[in-house]
C-alpha cells in the first residue's frame, strides 16, 4: 500500500548532518547520544501538510510502510546559508533583555533562534541562519504504520497546531441549510474545547481542518471557573 498526500503515518526517525552529528530524533538511544532533551515517542503526521520537513514528505509520497533512508541537499533541507542573516547588534539590546552574549551560545531573539559568533566592544555579531543551513542531511526513518483511526488523526493534528492536547469530539449534526426536516443531511463536525482567550486563534485553523478532514471545525470556549469566596468564621 503506497502512501499518498493527506495520509497520516506514524514514524520513528533520526536526522543527522551528513557524516556528522544528530540534530533531531524521536528515538531514545539517538537522543541520548546527541544529548537532546526531546521526548522519545513515535511521531504521527499528515503527509503533504507541512507537519514535517518538506523534502522528507515529498520523498515519502508513493513509498510503503517500512524503513527508508533519505539524503537531502541544503536546498531541499534547511536551505543555504544567507549572509544577510548575519547581523551586528548593539550590546545594549542584550543588556535590556538581561542576556549575557557569549560566543557559541544559542538564544531566542524575538522568536528567532540565533547563534552568537563574536563579541567586540559594544557590538555583538549574531547569526540568524538555521544551524543546519547549508549542510547536507540524512534521515533514517521507519514508517511504523498508516494511521486509520479518525480520533488518533485529529489528536495528532491538534497537538501539532497547539503544541498540546485539547479535548475534542467528532459529532454528526443535521445540516442547518436543509430546506425541510425530510431533506436534512447529517455532516460530521470536529468540536474542540479551548480557553476563551484562545478561541479566536483556534478559529483561524477552520479552513485547515476542512481541507485535511473534510469536516467543519467548531470551537467551544471553555467557561472560566469562578472561585467561591472563602468565608471567615
Amino acid at each position: 500500500m503506497v502512501l499518498n498526500k493527506k495520509d497520516f503515518i506514524e514514524i520513528e526517525f533520526t536526522g543527522r548532518v551528513k557524516d556528522g552529528e544528530i540534530f533531531d530524533s524521536n528515538i531514545k538511544k539517538d537522543l541520548e547520544e546527541a544529548n537532546l532533551k526531546t521526548e522519545a515517542k513515535p511521531f504521527i503526521f499528515c503527509l503533504g501538510e507541512g507537519m514535517f520537513l518538506k523534502g522528507v514528505e515529498d520523498f515519502l509520497l508513493g513509498k510503503e510502510v517500512g524503513e527508508h533512508k533519505i539524503e537531502l541537499a541544503p536546498e531541499k533541507a534547511f536551505g543555504n546559508r544567507d549572509p544577510k542573516l548575519i547581523q551586528m547588534i548593539p550590546m545594549k539590546i542584550f543588556r535590556e533583555q538581561k542576556i549575557n552574549p557569549i560566543p557559541g551560545v544559542m538564544f531566542n531573539f524575538d522568536g528567532k533562534i540565533a547563534k552568537i559568533l563574536s563579541v567586540s566592544g559594544g557590538r555583538v555579531l549574531v547569526d540568524f541562519n538555521n544551524p543546519i543551513a547549508g549542510k547536507d542531511v540524512v534521515y533514517k526513518l521507519k514508517i511504523l504504520r498508516k494511521v486509520e483511526d479518525i480520533n488518533e488523526k485529529i489528536k495528532a493534528f491538534i497537538n501539532f497546531l497547539f503544541r498540546r492536547d485539547l479535548k475534542f469530539e467528532v459529532r454528526q449534526e443535521a445540516n442547518s441549510l436543509a430546506s425541510s426536516s425530510k431533506s436534512q443531511t447529517k455532516e460530521k463536525k470536529i468540536i474542540i474545547e479551548i480557553e476563551t482567550q484562545m478561541a479566536k486563534f483556534a478559529e483561524m485553523f477552520a479552513e485547515k481542518f476542512k481541507d485535511v478532514f473534510n469536516m467543519e471545525l467548531i470551537v467551544k470556549p471553555l467557561e472560566e471557573k469562578k472561585e467561591t469566596p472563602k468565608t471567615t468564621q
